[in-house]
């Protein structure tokens, strides 16, 4: 599956509209906000899905491999039977958890 990116050629003078660009290079996705916003807490693979409902185990897979190679997420791996695999966010992911109170917030005040 192809990675979602914003693409473009971006001006050298418009260095802010570059690192915003590379923001949602990092967050774009149907999903990833939603993700993020579980991994508030350390979830396994199937809570995860469970909390997103609509998504596929596939898309879930993919979007938090996205997430990991950004650095927003961490994969921890147990050495047990049956394999347990945990994901929780790492400083840059919980840096971001803020901005979606405040995405959050911006949402309940346009809704009155």
């Amino acid at each position: 599956m192809a990675r979602t990116t914003f693409k473009g050629e971006v001006p050298e003078e418009k260095r802010e509209l570059c690192l915003v660009t590379d923001a949602l290079n990092v967050i774009a996705g149907k999903w990833k906000l939603i993700i993020l916003w579980q991994l508030k807490e350390t979830r396994r693979f199937g809570e995860l899905q469970r909390l997103v409902p609509g998504i596929s185990k596939g898309i879930l897979t993919s979007q938090l491999r996205e997430l990991e190679q950004d650095g927003m997420v961490h994969r921890e791996v147990y050495r047990e039977v049956p394999p347990k695999v945990e994901y929780s966010l790492t400083q840059q992911g919980r840096s971001f958890l803020p901005i979606l109170d405040s995405i959050g917030e911006w949402r309940r005040n346009q809704a009155k």
